[in-house]
């Protein structure tokens, strides 16, 4: 699969709206066939910090994404919030779900 997290950091007057800002992108990419996840968190350290963790079947659902109508105009509703370029870490891994973490496994 491909798994990408990035950090965007958002200007102040745009935080306590981004979840609004972003809605269409991230509807629009969560319905896309390749996703399979496209998740939103805040830091908790820095109410500016929005990461995106995502991931897409293969590379080709990955392509298909970035070259889509809903990227472009996603990007463009972003950049205006944004206060740097986001960070971002863009990688293939084996799989197509999360590992359990075996040092922290719950039984019942």
């Amino acid at each position: 699969m491909i798994f990408i997290v990035v950090k965007f950091k958002v200007r102040p007057e745009f935080q306590d709206q981004w979840t609004v800002l972003t809605r269409e992108f991230t509807e629009a990419t969560r319905s896309e066939p390749g996703n399979l996840w496209f998740e939103w968190s805040r830091s908790t350290a820095d109410p500016a910090q929005f990461v995106l963790v995502e991931a897409f079947r293969d590379g080709a659902a990955g392509a298909e994404h970035v070259g889509s109508e809903h990227f472009r105009q996603g990007l463009a509703a972003m950049r205006p919030a944004l206060q740097e370029t986001p960070r971002i870490i863009n990688t293939e891994i084996p799989g197509v779900e999360w590992s359990r973490m075996g040092e922290l496994e719950i039984t019942p």
